[in-house]
């Protein structure tokens, strides 16, 4: 087992290149040595921020120099999301800021879509070029065929924005490409979900299983830093992957999964503790329902059965499914987070969260905690409009146990010839880059083709900019005021973000975009703050703080209203389920037409010669949307393919080769990727870091490096019950010189 000194290594190192690895970082900063650099602590200004390169949006300070100029961002100690500690990404968000490819001025399309010609234009004269198309589409279609995709803090803007103009079509592609099957699994099990951050009591628990979660290379931070006390604390870590990951280099029991069969395995650890009577028997009887129909549902899914599916050996599901039970109730079956696999995402889920039920694990200490969120007034405005139509109705009865609007179902219903019940006709894209967040990359640029308005609100030119008709350069976080962030978490806590800077060039905040384009369309009501900060000052006295004191603190942690952070012994709990208890046995997806308890259904193999793809995350990016940042390209500029050793000698391929990757459908990758041959990767998969192989010619550093994921994933494996897209149902072969026809396509 390793430490937990050996465990953050690579947060240390990534904050350390940071600090002392990069010229441009140095440049930035406004300083050329260290003695300079030590004077400056003497004049250095700080202002709270939280960060906005990943979803855990932890809080910090952003320090100035004597100059004014942005220096550096560090974590804030009263922060329960970081503890004081920013990972690499973190702390690389500075080169959000002087990124010199960044969005300056909005721009309107005046080529066919597809070309990339646009023309300047001043704000008022994009919003108003909008504002009409926006007009003309309510006025021919309906307000509801407009649709917003979005991601971020300033979500909520364009949220209200879109509301207000008649629409509820507001989709979140996290919903439906990363967390939407975890979150309706535990739902269904629970009443609850598993919240963002997730309510892992980590730091507490005794035993800690990863099937599919990368911590330590997703670094999201929190569960890092908890991973890295429970190892301390000697918990048990098991990680299921079919790849070696980093993870998988702490734990006590490594299970090398073959890819889509983890609900197998489930079912023979389910079946394991049930007939061994390891589940928690008090804990199932007062809290759970359908515990004979579950036990009677896993009777046949025995360790040998799974071997012959998973190929883990019986004894080690045996031995983990023991682990598990000897740690019990402060144990985890972590609900991971990008759970969008096979297409039976939700029912894989559920698996999960039964499994935690039977452990008794699900309100207990070193299990799951009961989360708090500090309550904070929204402003107030006229009722919103009720729609005519919402998402549902574009494709009545499908995807019934989703609970937010699904984004692919609304790409769907803005291309024709799938004869949606009514046609979406305008998107805005807010913070996301729907090309490389959505699979099956032509289905979306075929229904962005079929638009009357295309919108993009970003910081970066990324591939969905250049689709628009209208570009509009939001300005970085480090530069604008945006809502208190209220996350969830084991005491309720609000953070501030401010700007530490003015916007650079024609940049603005989004607020201020949502706000001036409600002024256009006459909606301005629903905005009744002109300026953000006295919003969040009005919000801030409701609460018996100000913006004032957010100012100098930014963070403010409450007390709970009561000691209920775990349940308490023999407590009379109420489920927000169908039946009031937690449900083994799902009557709302029994009532929707959907299998009520998990089922292990086979999936596809590769063909001869293909191998399944297999992506994931690296600790100093997020995604796509960093791989252009200066600071975090220093500390990985390119993706790899990683190839068994025994499958990269049969190809006749050696490391450091650059190679091609084609799929089952034919798609070559636009670019070459860099061969890493190496045993951590089964040999019937191959791994990459997802967010490379950038197209877009404007992002200087990031063009052409590495290869896309997302480019190779064209069959989608849809889950039926809310619509998740299952992205890992595609196979890959190489390619290792392009011929003519192959380099011309």
């Amino acid at each position: 087992m390793t430490n937990r000194r050996q465990f953050i290594k690579i947060t240390a190192f990534g904050a350390g290149a940071l600090a002392i690895g990069s010229g441009a970082y140095k440049a930035m900063a406004g300083f050329s040595s260290t003695t300079e650099a030590a004077k400056l602590t003497v004049n250095l200004t700080r202002t709270p921020t939280y960060c906005e390169v990943c979803f855990w949006k932890c809080a910090g300070w952003v320090y100035k120099n004597d100059e004014g100029k942005i220096w550096k961002i560090i974590g804030n100690d009263d922060d329960q999301h970081c503890n004081g500690r920013f990972c690499p990404r973190g702390t690389g968000g500075v080169g959000m800021y002087f990124d010199e490819d960044r969005l300056k001025t909005p721009l309107i399309r005046t080529s066919e879509r597809g070309k990339q010609i646009f023309k300047q234009a001043s704000w008022d004269e994009a919003l108003t070029y909008i504002a009409t198309k926006m007009k003309d589409i309510a006025s021919k279609h309906g307000p509801e065929s407009m649709a917003l995709f979005t991601h971020g803090s300033g979500s909520s803007y364009f949220s209200t924005l879109l509301k207000a103009y008649g629409s509820a079509n507001v989709a979140e592609p996290s919903y439906a490409q990363c967390r939407g099957p975890r979150d309706e699994a535990f739902m269904a099990t629970f009443g609850e979900e598993a919240y963002s951050p997730e309510i892992t009591d980590i730091r507490d628990t005794k035993c800690l299983v990863l099937i599919g979660s990368h911590i330590g290379e997703n670094m999201h931070n929190g569960q890092v830093q908890e991973m890295s006390d429970a190892i301390d604390k000697g918990a048990t870590i098991i990680t299921v992957d079919p790849r070696f990951s980093t993870a998988a280099g702490k734990s006590k029991y490594w299970l090398p999964i073959k890819p889509s069969t983890d609900i197998a395995l489930l079912l023979a650890w389910i079946h394991e503790i049930i007939n061994q009577e390891y589940y928690d028997k008090k804990y199932v009887e007062k809290y759970c329902s359908g515990f004979d129909q579950l036990k009677e549902h896993v009777k046949d899914y025995t360790p040998e059965w799974a071997y012959g599916i998973t190929t883990i050996a019986p004894d080690q599901i045996r031995k983990t499914a023991k682990e598990m039970a000897n740690a019990a109730p402060a144990v985890i079956v972590h609900p991971g987070r990008h759970v969008t696999w096979y297409g039976d995402d939700t029912q894989r889920i559920r698996a999960v969260a039964i499994l935690n039920a039977l452990l008794g694990s699900w309100g207990r200490r070193g299990g799951f905690y009961r989360p708090s969120k500090q309550a904070v007034p929204s402003s107030e405005h006229p009722e919103f409009p009720t729609p005519a139509k919402t998402w549902s109705d574009a494709f009545p009865g499908k995807y019934s146990v989703a609970s937010t609007p699904v984004s692919n179902a609304l790409i769907d219903a803005s291309i024709p010839e799938n004869n949606p019940g009514f046609a979406i006709k305008g998107w805005i894209v807010n913070g996301t880059n729907l090309v490389n967040t959505i699979p099956n990359q032509a289905n979306t640029l075929k229904a962005i083709q079929n638009l009357d308005l295309m919108v993009a609100i970003d910081t970066m030119p990324m591939e969905i900019t250049g689709w628009a008709d209208v570009i509009l350069p939001e300005c970085t976080y480090l530069e604008r005021y945006d809502n208190l962030r209220v996350s969830p978490h084991r005491k309720p806590a609000i953070a501030l973000r401010m700007p530490a800077t003015e916007p650079l060039n024609e940049t603005k905040p989004g607020y201020w975009i949502a706000r001036e384009l409600s002024k256009k369309l006459g909606l301005e009501a629903f905005f009744p703050f002109e300026k953000q900060e006295d919003f969040l000052d009005w919000q801030l006295k409701k609460i018996g703080s100000s913006l004032e004191e957010m100012i100098r603190i930014g963070v403010k942690t409450f007390e709970r209203e009561a000691d209920d952070l775990y349940f308490a012994n023999d407590e009379a709990i109420e489920f927000p389920t169908d039946s009031g208890k937690i449900e083994l046995y799902s009557l709302a997806f029994e009532q929707a037409g959907f299998d009520p308890m998990p089922k292990y259904i086979a999936h596809e193999e590769p063909p001869a010669g293909f191998y399944r793809l297999i992506y994931g995350r690296a600790p100093m990016h997020t995604f796509s949307r960093t791989a252009n940042n200066p600071n975090l390209t220093d500390l990985m500029d390119e993706n790899t393919v990683w190839i068994n050793p025994k499958v990269a000698k049969e190809w006749g391929i050696v490391n450091d080769q650059y190679i091609w990757l084609k799929n089952q459908d034919e798609i070559i990758s636009e670019f070459s990727i860099k061969v890493r041959i190496t045993e951590r990767i089964r040999w019937d998969s191959i791994y990459m870091v997802h967010g490379f192989g950038h197209a877009q010619k404007q992002m200087k550093r990031c063009f052409g490096r590495g290869a896309s994921d997302t480019q190779l994933i064209t069959k989608v494996l849809t889950d039926p019950l809310m619509g998740g897209t299952g992205m890992r149902g595609n196979f890959v072969t190489f390619i290792t010189e392009k011929t003519e026809q192959e380099v011309a396509s």
